[in-house]
């Protein structure tokens, strides 16, 4: 009997082992469900918002056809990670210069792997920012009509593409679709909006505020006297006095100068030399320059540079401008002084904030210290500028069509319609202009509006 109540503990005892078991795997799914971790389906989770495999192996294969696309005969695919035997048999086709050792497999496999880390990276870049920009939209109550979408991208598309078959043209070798360049210039419409709620009653200015400006910075707005003048530099003294006596008989500066000068700068201009204003020119010609009187032939003046005969023909007096005058050129100053505060002001609490609600999948946030909050930030950033700042990032080169990308201030986020980058390299910093449709480089929200 004692043997009996003995094996059925032993039993019961099992028995809660294998359902405390399964009660920690039913919980540990829930935890994940609920943001605990990043789904099987995804690379990455924005505060439980999901950006999934699919996206992002779309926008992976748009910036290989973008790369592509850039390099004439380059092959329009995403590097096959983690073997990479496609891309380094299709390196091994490249021809290489003769004489040059054939490159190892090991070396070709190593470009690949770099290839393929500067796209991941870039398009997780990507897509977590515009992720950051959506979220914040949504919690300060900002939408992008449909409309203003529609002639948002109308516009650039016209100024991009005047013929509709050069668009048709990049729709193919981009590897974007309209529904894309949509999102993305949706995207700008959403940044420039959050940027205006975060300027909004920061950017006035006082007339006090000029008042003192101006005062503290009188010199700005001063403009020096300059004095015109016709030269003739040359390396001997000798040579000097000779074209100074020619000048005395009557000949021109720009005949003299022609025959004697060694400058060549004013030599092409007839002699001339405009707008010399005090501290310009070198010690011993300055000097003598502004000793001089108007029409009267002066030199030889020896210098380091070789001797000089002159003549001022203009004189421009010195000016001051009023406050006045000033005023308007200040008080934008101040406003863009004050607007950049601001948005300076939000940038870091908005990186830091979506950091910490951002969490990587482990395949995917090498390279992402400044987007994922699972990755540990580099000791010393002191040098770095985040890579989580506005508009950071590249897009797949556009074909310029139409007139030139228009700049604008600074905006947060500016630019944020960008598609991953076709580009290897590091993404440029700062901000950018509100981008064509298909923008030439746009870069990509990087992280803050």
């Amino acid at each position: 009997m004692t043997r009996l109540f003995t094996r059925i503990a032993s039993l019961n005892h099992a028995r809660r082992a294998v359902l405390a078991s399964a009660l920690l795997l039913i919980l540990a799914s829930v935890v994940a469900a609920c943001g605990g971790g990043v789904p099987s389906n995804g690379v990455a989770t924005v505060d439980d918002e999901v950006i999934t495999k699919e996206e992002y192996n779309h926008w992976l294969t748009a910036a290989a056809k973008g790369q592509a696309a850039q390099a004439p005969g380059g092959a329009a695919s995403v590097p096959d990670s983690p073997e990479f035997k496609k891309c380094i048999a299709s390196k091994k086709k490249t021809p290489v210069p003769k004489g040059t050792p054939k490159p190892k497999d090991a070396d070709l496999k190593k470009q690949c792997e770099q290839e393929y880390d500067a796209l991941r990276t870039q398009v997780m870049q990507f897509l977590i920012s515009a992720e950051w920009i959506q979220q914040e939209a949504d919690a300060r109550g900002i939408k992008a009509e449909d409309k203003q979408v529609r002639k948002e991208f109308e516009d650039q598309k016209k100024q991009s593409f005047p013929k509709e078959k050069d668009y048709q043209e990049f729709l193919k070798t981009s590897g974007q679709t309209e529904e894309d360049l949509l999102f993305r210039v949706r995207l700008d419409v959403l940044s420039n909006q959050v940027r205006q709620k975060i300027v909004e009653g920061k950017d006035k200015v006082s007339d006090k505020e000029i008042t003192d400006y101006y005062n503290k910075n009188k010199s700005r707005f001063a403009t020096p006297e300059t004095r015109d003048l016709n030269v003739v530099l040359t390396e001997k003294e000798g040579d000097a006095n000779k074209a100074k006596a020619e000048l005395e008989d009557g000949k021109s500066f720009k005949e003299v100068a022609k025959k004697y000068s060694i400058d060549e700068a004013s030599k092409s201009q007839g002699g001339k030399l405009p707008a010399v204003a005090k501290g310009q020119q070198e010690k011993a010609l300055d000097e003598a320059v502004f000793k001089a009187k108007k029409g009267a032939l002066t030199g030889p003046v020896k210098t380091q540079f070789g001797f000089y005969v002159f003549e001022v023909t203009k004189v421009t007096k010195a000016n001051q401008q009023t406050l006045e005058e000033s005023k308007e050129s200040i008080r934008a100053q101040l406003k863009s002084q004050k607007e950049q505060k601001a948005l300076d002001k939000f940038v870091k609490s908005f990186q830091d904030k979506y950091r910490d609600k951002t969490e990587c999948a482990d395949d995917y946030k090498k390279g992402l210290a400044e987007q994922c909050g699972n990755v540990d930030k580099p000791k010393d950033t002191t040098q770095q500028a985040p890579t989580g700042g506005p508009g950071q990032g590249a897009a797949p080169d556009a074909p310029q069509q139409g007139a030139p990308q228009q700049g604008a201030p600074q905006q947060v986020p500016p630019g944020a319609g960008g598609a991953p980058p076709p580009q290897g390299g590091a993404p440029p910093q700062g901000g950018g202009a509100p981008q064509q449709v298909p923008p030439q480089q746009a870069p990509p929200p990087q992280g803050a509006p």
